[in-house]
């Protein structure tokens, strides 16, 4: 069975319509920006028009970049999403501000529902007050720079006992008992990320330059107080950000020690080194829960099955449409996304996977975001689907420990299951000193214009140090951990996107403390929270969801001990 999906139907562009130039999609936008509106019913027309041609551009750039990231070798791809970026992009964002002042000055846009249209009408409001056309031709550029850091990644290579394996195909060797083996492709990949560090810096250089005139150009003193502003950061501030990295110091960095102090008595070594993290004891076989994607997608659709019916059958619609594609290859970008769908309504998940028990998660926490986009479908604007990534990450990380319960899919020993379920729960704290290690770097970044490149490599470290557990040696490695910030895919593609999985992690502790009390409760709640898209502040998405929106010390402490009580559980 699969979920019957209605594909959004067009009332206003034809539907053998296809994007090729700019020119296609002006007229639509000239007929809107002309239309006249003498009532609260026809602007709501008009709306519903206007959100079905953003639904038609959305899905074109995004199938654009689906097909750019699956191959990065083939030129013909890449220039299909440069044209779009550079081409079509900048006189939409054009045409786009137009609209926005038009449905800001109608004067029948008081007259809408507040309760339904206040959070839409809060983001146009911003996106006019950020819009300068200076900017049009720096934000294509920017956006095609991005794209660099998924070419040039995706060539990094190494060969292990006369094989070649991409990145994420070779860390399976880090969870090897072997320590010769684990310290030789830690050297190699290492040595391999050292090789394109010049180019690396040299794209973030431009990178940097370029955002932040983008600020100065709407009027901005630097880029990170124009990000905030631009991602609809309306619930919390700087300061909040600053709260959670001193959280992360004085509650999770200590559980973390913890945790590896635990690993290093396991593999019986006098200290942890950085290959030793992963590693499993001596006679222990790291966990291969599956073949390949097909397989992972077989087990993957009979965990949602358990979880629900629906869950199941959104996985078996991606199936059977050819929306996923999974494993691991070279010329493949890096990383893992579930890409919403504006008109077909069915996403389409992208990651590599090299059958690992960390590739599991990443499944499930893709197939939470799948789950956002399938219930979300049906919100009458485009808009209202756009929902915020704080709320994004909750249902993909809320997913991950859900799903949990029904590892034995993938796990057939229950010695395998509780390792498992253990590794993640590791993953749930460890995860979180990353994630402020990398939101303080980026509040430093954007604050200090024009540091050279010894000196941000000399504040990562700083920054790095400040979150890293004081029992896992990295000496001889000095030069790889202080540019180890470059293999982080958001700062070069999506700044300022990072605390937002710090923020979700939390609420998804607390969704699934829910879960273990009421599973039923939990998921109703889980669904109803989504099914909201971008209509409610965070605030009230996260009530609904039967959580707090609230990552201040004393709810990091408390929902630190309850992850920290589960693992020893488990133990």
């Amino acid at each position: 069975m699969t979920v019957q999906l209605q594909k959004l139907t067009r009332h206003f562009i034809p539907t053998d319509f296809f994007l090729y130039t700019w020119q296609d999609i002006e007229p639509y936008f000239t007929t809107l920006q002309n239309a006249t509106i003498d009532s609260l019913e026809q602007l709501e027309q008009w709306l519903m028009q206007a959100s079905e041609v953003q639904a038609v551009v959305s899905e074109d750039a995004c199938w654009r970049q689906i097909r750019m990231t699956c191959d990065t070798t083939n030129e013909e791809l890449e220039k299909s999403y440069t044209y779009f970026c550079t081409d079509i992009q900048p006189p939409i964002a054009a045409a786009a501000d137009a609209l926005n002042k038009k449905l800001m000055s109608c004067p029948f846009t008081q007259q809408l529902d507040a309760d339904k249209y206040h959070i839409y009408l809060r983001a146009v409001q911003k996106d006019i007050d950020l819009f300068n056309e200076k900017n049009i031709a720096l934000q294509s550029e920017e956006s095609v720079l991005a794209q660099q850091f998924g070419s040039i990644s995706s060539k990094m290579t190494i060969t292990v006992q006369e094989q070649e394996y991409t990145l994420q195909q070779a860390v399976k060797f880090l969870m090897q008992s072997n320590r010769e083996l684990r310290k030789e492709v830690y050297d190699k990949i290492s040595t391999r990320r050292l090789q394109d560090k010049k180019e690396l810096n040299i794209l973030f250089d431009k990178l940097l330059a370029l955002r932040h005139q983008i600020a100065v150009n709407a009027g901005f003193d630097n880029y990170r107080d124009y990000k905030f502003k631009e991602l609809g950061r309306f619930d919390y501030t700087v300061k909040e950000c600053e709260q959670f990295h001193e959280a992360v110091k004085e509650y999770i960095i200590p559980l973390c020690e913890k945790i590896y102090d635990e690993k290093r008595k396991k593999l019986g070594l006098a200290a942890l080194h950085g290959y030793d993290v992963e590693a499993e004891p001596e006679g222990i076989v790291p966990l291969t829960p599956f073949a390949d994607g097909k397989d992972l997608t077989t087990k993957s659709i009979n965990v949602f099955d358990k979880l629900g019916p629906f869950f199941g059958d959104c996985l078996r619609t991606m199936q059977s449409m050819q929306h996923l594609d999974l494993d691991s290859r070279k010329g493949k970008a890096p990383g893992g996304y579930n890409c919403p769908l504006a008109e077909t309504g069915v996403p389409f998940i992208f990651m590599n996977a090299a059958s690992t028990a960390d590739d599991v998660v990443t499944m499930m926490h893709e197939g939470g975001h799948a789950i956002h986009s399938f219930v979300c479908h049906d919100l009458q604007l485009s808009a209202f689907k756009e929902y915020p990534m704080e709320m994004a990450e909750l249902a993909s990380m809320s997913m991950e420990l859900f799903s949990m319960e029904y590892w034995n899919e993938f796990y057939t020993s229950t010695d395998e299951l509780q390792r498992a379920k253990a590794e993640e729960l590791e993953r749930v704290l460890t995860i979180l000193p990353w994630i402020a290690t990398i939101d303080k770097f980026q509040h430093w970044l954007y604050t200090n214009v024009g540091h050279t490149i010894a000196q941000r490599n000399e504040k990562w470290m700083e920054i790095l140090k400040e979150f890293s557990v004081k029992n896992i040696d990295y000496s001889g490695y000095e030069e790889y951990r202080a540019n180890f910030w470059q293999k982080q895919l958001h700062l070069f593609e999506v700044p300022f996107y990072y605390i937002e999985y710090g923020i979700a992690q939390l609420g998804a502790i607390g969704m699934w403390m829910q879960y273990k009390n009421n599973p039923k409760q939990a998921i109703e709640n889980y669904l109803a929270a989504l099914s909201l898209g971008n209509t409610k502040d965070l605030k009230t998405l996260y009530t609904t969801a039967g959580i707090e929106f609230d990552f201040g010390k004393e709810r990091i402490k408390t929902l630190s001990a309850f992850v920290n009580t589960e693992m020893e559980n488990l133990l």
